[in-house]
């Protein structure tokens, strides 16, 4: 997807009017935000699903854009092109763009009680489950759910039971919020877990993972298992015996739903080994994607379900993904792309991408030590390295203005160089590169001079301090630090935690410009609680030109295997292996570097 750069906020002219103060106070976080709280009302409120997950898309769609809507708004400006946002819900953007609000909202705010909001901050809770509590039992505050809860009422409720029961009077009591996506690398150990204890059933012929999870997105919400079985073989019987799991929601012959003791819900279907192909594109999803190609479907005459491909009452496929795909004139598409942005197409002309793998990655260029805060020595770093299959590392271990991570003034990290120059003299098949975390300050200078820097094979930059700038403020600091000439990669741009710290208020689509035209990369920082670029924003950097370099940011041995989910964020994004960085030889990629730095330090001194 192509988005439309945007001109920093500093280039507007003129006084502002009240519109446009209102504009540019508004992120494309707060607008996701919104279209958020409108579709758990519109689910409380029992709407059709279709409208729900149209404000779902929405919001995703609105909150991985590099581009901040409000500016163009305020400019009169037209929105971009963007997948699943027609006339209507660009409308409501210009709404909550120029006002704060959304009339939608206000008005379903006030058709419901005010407290059935304050339920979904309790865990345990979604809109789905309030909806039952709400029509059910009339419980609209929190109040009323701890009462209902200690007198034994909500057991009885479809879909809740004793145990949830206790959960969310504790919950509840406790004013606990909850967070409804996990990281991706959290939860797939869980469902690989259920996968082997499924397997493990006499009579299983499979289990496979489908939903967002095999998709790899950066989190997910709940996890979701197809098994192959016989009729005979009790498979949701053996799934409720399992120890993680603390409440039962559904359990019928072929289909159970249960909560772990985490809060993740697990839905298990067991589907016959004639219809698992068709089941597979089904539930893996999304839904944006099962629509586009049941239209394609449609356009040949033919019709997509969970059981297969049909072409009047005779099914043409259905046992495999690939059989179902060509059934309709497409070759498989991988599920990491299906997410209907332009996949289909692409299956339909032969244009699928061939995309990054795990094996082309050749080095991890930020690794940390004992050092700083690392908890294995150089040689340890390299070795592991090694053994994860890599040819070279960067050691980068922060700067001396991250005293919390023990960072490393100049005499230390001159020490450190010298180190590294005797590891490799004796090391044999890995390289250990010179690097820096070297800390972004808040005026967007580096922590450490040029006689230091200019020593490395490469510097990181990063940013640990000060998120509270404003657009303006923070975008200058970014600009300027990747004006310095040994600058090479802006190490997890957003900043972001996942669920613990919003990405920095700063306008990305102006430093993924200025990358490119300084020659700077941006990570894809593959920790699993950073996940930092988003899948569309790599997307918009590869447009722009911009290398991409898959990190770990390794602080353990055992880390470098957070490379696969990195990996999975920039297939996501449609990144082939020449739009990583560290796919290169050592050799490409020291004459990449060099180039680079050589290109800049030409231009500062014109």
């Amino acid at each position: 997807m192509k988005l439309t750069a945007v001109p920093p906020r500093e280039a507007l002219l003129g006084a502002p009017t009240p519109t446009a103060e209102r504009s540019q106070a508004i992120s494309n976080d707060e607008i996701a935000a919104v279209f958020d709280d409108i579709a758990d009302l519109l689910e409380i409120d029992d709407a059709n699903p279709f409208r729900i997950r149209a404000y779902r898309v929405a919001a995703r769609t609105v909150r991985a854009l590099t581009v901040e809507l409000a500016p163009l708004i305020a400019r009169g400006e037209p929105l971009p092109k963007l997948p699943g946002i027609g006339v209507d819900l660009a409308g409501k953007i210009s709404e909550i763009a120029t006002t704060g609000n959304c009339a939608l909202r206000q008005r379903l705010r006030s058709t419901l009680p005010p407290g059935l909001v304050e339920l979904l901050s309790i865990a345990g809770l979604g809109p789905k489950r309030i909806k039952h509590l709400y029509h059910d039992l009339g419980i609209a505050t929190a109040q009323q759910l701890c009462e209902a809860a200690q007198q034994g009422h909500i057991r009885h409720v479809p879909g809740f039971g004793e145990r949830l029961e206790a959960r969310l009077l504790s919950a509840a009591q406790k004013g606990l919020g909850k967070d409804r996506r996990l990281p991706l690398a959290v939860v797939e150990p869980v469902a690989l877990r259920l996968i082997e204890y499924l397997r493990q059933l006499p009579g299983v012929e499979d289990a496979q993972l489908a939903g967002s999870l095999r998709r790899m997105r950066d989190t997910v919400g709940d996890i979701d298992i197809l098994v192959t079985a016989a009729p005979s073989v009790g498979v949701t019987a053996h799934l409720v015996k399992h120890p993680e799991v603390s409440t039962v929601l559904v359990k019928g012959r072929t289909r159970a739903s249960v909560v772990l003791d985490s809060g993740l819900q697990v839905d298990v279907r067991v589907v016959k080994p004639a219809d698992l192909g068709a089941a597979l594109v089904y539930f893996t999803g999304s839904k944006a994607h099962n629509i586009a190609i049941r239209k394609q479907a449609r356009d040949l005459g033919l019709k997509l379900n969970e059981y297969g491909v049909f072409k009047g009452q005779e099914r043409l496929a259905g046992a495999t993904e690939v059989s179902v795909y060509q059934a309709l004139g497409l070759r498989w598409i991988t599920p990491e792309l299906r997410e209907d942005r332009g996949e289909v197409a692409a299956a339909l002309s032969g244009r699928l991408p061939r995309l990054v793998e795990v094996s082309d990655l050749k080095g991890d260029l930020h690794v940390h030590s004992l050092d700083s805060d690392g908890g294995n020595s150089l040689e340890q770093m390299a070795l592991a390295a090694q053994q994860a299959g890599l040819e070279y590392l960067a050691i980068t271990d922060h700067s001396r203005a991250l005293a919390v991570a023990h960072g490393l003034a100049g005499e230390r990290l001159l020490k450190q160089i010298d180190q590294i120059d005797a590891l490799n003299a004796r090391l044999q098949g890995i390289t250990v590169l010179k690097g820096v975390e070297v800390e972004i300050l808040e005026d967007g200078s580096l922590d450490l001079p040029d006689t230091i820097l200019g020593r490395l094979d490469l510097v990181v930059g990063a940013v640990h301090s000060h998120f509270g700038l404003t657009l303006r403020q923070q975008t200058q600091r970014l600009l300027r630090a990747m004006d310095h000439r040994y600058f090479t990669i802006l190490a997890h741009p957003l900043c972001r935690l996942i669920n613990e710290r919003a990405p920095l208020n700063m306008d990305l689509s102006a430093i993924i410009r200025a990358a490119a035209a300084r020659g700077c990369c941006l990570e894809l920082n593959a920790q699993p609680q950073r996940m930092d670029l988003f899948d569309l924003q790599c997307q918009y950097a590869k447009d722009q030109g911009v290398l991409i370099s898959i990190n770990s940011d390794a602080h353990r041995a055992t880390d470098f295997s957070y490379l696969r989910y990195g990996v999975a964020q920039a297939r996501r994004a449609w990144l082939g292996k020449d739009d990583v960085l560290n796919t290169r030889s050592l050799r490409a990629l020291k004459s990449l570097l060099a180039k680079a730095r050589g290109g800049r330090a030409d231009a500062a001194r014109d």
